[in-house]
């Protein structure tokens, strides 16, 4: 897409991060935290919002979040979040998701697109970036969750995590699958 600059996030984009998650915190106040807490429920009624966003400020602002961001015209358009897998305890929660795994295995996690430039193909070119970036910071491989929606297009609330066409066209493989609508499991290897 001419005109889109995707980046890493800095230490200063915290400004540039509050603009595009907007007073939701992109969903409902998550601030792209669900996947970092081993338990919801009534914990996580209590982060969402203020609490979230307060948690997410010092993981930018202190250098320890890993994310790609699109810009067009130096306003933020797109977030895609990814790490270490085991900085994100939530997973081991996820019956698809229990697989071997190590140290050498990343995780990409959250996307956020505004909702003016949905469906132009950001999510796409940030997850390239995502990947090549994880990479380039010592991945061997890298997992993804992306939510198969039996009844057409997967709601915007839903897909945060991208969907598995996207994923497919990436190159990423299949390695687990749940019976109904659910979050499947991608896997792509370095090499």
């Amino acid at each position: 897409m001419e005109g889109l600059a995707i980046r890493p996030v800095s230490t200063a984009d915290w400004p540039a991060i509050e603009k595009l998650f907007g007073e939701k915190g992109a969903c409902g106040g998550c601030w792209c935290m669900w996947w970092r807490m081993p338990r919801h429920g009534k914990a996580w009624e209590a982060a969402k919002g203020e609490p979230n966003r307060a948690a997410l400020r010092r993981i930018i602002e202190s250098g320890g979040q890993h994310a790609m961001m699109a810009f067009a015209a130096g306003e933020p358009v797109g977030w895609c979040s990814f790490g270490p897998r085991a900085e994100f305890p939530h997973l081991e929660r996820m019956r698809a998701a229990r697989r071997a795994w190590d140290a050498g295995t990343w995780a990409v996690l959250c996307f956020y697109i505004h909702p003016r430039w949905r469906g132009r193909g950001v999510a796409e070119q940030l997850l390239a970036a995502a990947t090549a970036r994880a990479f380039e910071l010592g991945a061997r491989e890298i997992e993804a969750y992306p939510v198969e929606w039996k009844l057409g297009r997967a709601p915007a609330a839903f897909a945060y995590t991208g969907v598995p066409a996207m994923f497919e066209a990436a190159g990423y493989d299949l390695v687990a699958c749940p019976p109904a609508n659910g979050r499947r499991v991608y896997l792509k290897r370095q090499g």
